[in-house]
């Protein structure tokens, strides 16, 4: 089955058009970009003439019409100056659904492009007959996440393996959201909300999110033995891992699953630990902190002042309504910080945590409310 799309599409300042063969040149400059063409592995490197021409064909589109997609550029209205492309692309006449697809111009970026096209391609995909649309994106592509919830769409899940990488050997996850045809299409706010200005401080201590650049200083952080004793993770402390942990931070954190943050000395820049937030228990508005430290940055007030940053954010930000923390029975100074932070003691639960050779270990909960 084919789909009968509309050939122009008004979104706003954007006019949405099928691709003349005359947008050859503004597509290839567009895509000769190393930021553009990050997660799009279709796309070479570098960018040719040849794949602009085709891609803008005529022939090119008649055959991803045939098999039920479309594809658009975004232009200016005023102007008409090329701004991006969005697609509808594997069509599944048998389900009726589609995956869409985008790119955005360098010269276009930060100005809801994206949002806006797929928004309205979207739109058109539901007027011509579809019931549900995917958007996928790899785990470190955050912005094109963003876009989605901006566009109406719902973070469904990780399709493990669904994509081949750029090297053709590897493959990689995808991070479905979807939206269907029933669905209002309004902004999806995100599951955590971002830090206030990119971070959070009180002149002491600065609490930024992780990026893959601070593997390094993470490893060093959990191979502590004091630390490696109390880190409960399934994931083996590698640099590989901790890379690949920190690239999947910014999407864990708009999924509304986990928030990880390094301490950072406000007077320095110095590295000094991390600290996360864990909405296990969201239906409860219930989340944990845990935090780390250097052992040079110990007993200096860093790791209270960085729990007392995240239980306000959690509080005025997130509208959480407890925020809980558990320590060893034996780690008073860890008891110490929590009591600092505004912390109470409410429970002693035996056999709650795994310790080492199959045994069990009890833990302290701390609990701090609005």
């Amino acid at each position: 089955m084919s789909y009968v799309y509309r050939d122009v599409i008004e979104a706003g300042d954007l006019l949405l058009r099928r691709p003349r063969a005359t947008d050859a040149p503004e597509v290839a400059r567009a895509l000769d970009d190393p930021e553009a063409v990050r997660f799009l592995p279709n796309v070479p490197i570098p960018m040719t003439a040849a794949f602009a021409e085709d891609w803008a064909s005529p022939d090119s589109n008649a055959q991803l019409e045939a098999a039920g997609g479309v594809r658009f550029v975004a232009t200016d209205r005023r102007t008409g100056d090329l701004l991006g492309a969005v697609s509808l692309q594997r069509a599944q006449a048998d389900r009726a659904q589609a995956e869409t697809g985008y790119w955005v111009a360098p010269w276009a970026r930060g100005k809801g492009v994206g949002t806006a096209a797929v928004s309205a391609v979207a739109a058109a995909g539901f007027e011509a007959g579809l019931a549900r649309i995917e958007l996928c994106a790899e785990w470190e592509n955050v912005g094109s996440q963003k876009v989605a919830l901006a566009a109406g769409f719902r973070r469904e899940g990780v399709r493990r393996s669904a994509a081949l990488s750029r090297d053709g050997d590897t493959r990689h996850d995808l991070i479905t959201f979807v939206r269907l045809a029933s669905d209002s299409g309004d902004p999806v706010p995100p599951g955590l909300p971002p830090l206030p200005g990119g971070q959070l401080t009180d002149g002491v201590v600065t609490l930024r999110p992780q990026r893959t650049q601070d593997a390094a200083d993470l490893l060093a952080l959990f191979t502590l033995p004091e630390v490696a004793e109390t880190n409960f993770g399934d994931t083996e402390v590698t640099l590989a891992n901790m890379t690949a942990k920190a690239a999947r931070v910014g999407s864990l954190w708009l999924a509304g699953d986990r928030a990880d943050m390094i301490i950072l000395d406000a007077a320095t820049g110095e590295f000094a630990g991390d600290i996360g937030f864990y909405y296990f228990m969201r239906g409860l508005q219930e989340g944990m902190i845990g935090y780390s430290l250097r052992r040079e940055f110990r007993g200096r007030g860093f790791a209270s002042r960085a729990a007392d940053l995240v239980a306000r954010w959690a509080f005025e930000e997130a509208g959480v309504a407890r925020v809980i923390a558990g320590t060893d029975p034996r780690n008073i100074a860890s008891q110490k910080v929590l009591e600092r932070a505004g912390f109470e003691r409410e429970a002693h639960m035996r056999h709650r945590l795994p310790g080492p050779d199959g045994t069990r270990l009890d833990d302290i909960q701390w609990v701090r409310l609005p």
